[in-house]
């Protein structure tokens, strides 16, 4: 399967909790206004390569915790991400994901990505709610919300830093 990414970060320490393999999907139409990735929004932008060359990345690494799909939009290609979100699953690794929607804004067919999602943060970058001390997230707005949980409770469960095993 293809997708269309601004670029690989096989080593993050800064786009989600643990050491992460980050990947930097290309388009999105929320533009945000001071968004820190603005070279992901054309959508036609960046390169179009093979998920298994991602996947088979990620499988090399054993130091990795987890993955992050970022970006630009993940949910913009939904199906490629979810290829890549299973297979780290299935090496044994978490998932996070950065989207502009909001969870309750998600549509349906977002669902089976959602299911090999570990954390969501969710909601668009806001300027006017920047705060430098927020961890893993740029605006007061965004949260980080435990999918787990969140599936589990059938409400809003918030991640929290000491619940990091």
């Amino acid at each position: 399967m293809q997708i269309r990414i601004a670029g690989l970060v096989p080593e993050s320490f800064v786009d989600g909790d643990g050491i992460r393999f980050a990947i930097f999907m290309q388009g999105c139409l929320h533009n945000c206004a001071g968004c820190q990735n603005p070279e992901t929004h054309a959508l036609d932008g960046g390169k179009i390569i093979d998920t298994d060359e991602i996947i088979s990345a990620i499988k090399k690494n054993p130091l990795l915790d987890g993955i992050t799909l970022t970006g630009g939009e993940p949910f913009l290609q939904i199906n490629s991400a979810n290829e890549i979100a299973r297979a780290a699953k299935n090496f044994g690794l978490n998932v996070w994901c950065y989207t502009g929607f909001t969870f309750e804004e998600l549509p349906p067919d977002a669902e089976p990505l959602l299911k090999n999602i570990d954390v969501l943060i969710d909601g668009k970058f806001i300027q006017e709610q920047l705060d430098l001390d927020l961890q893993f997230r740029g605006s007061r707005n965004q949260r980080i919300i435990d999918l787990k949980k969140t599936r589990e409770q059938n409400k809003i469960v918030l991640w929290a830093e000491s619940e990091v095993e």
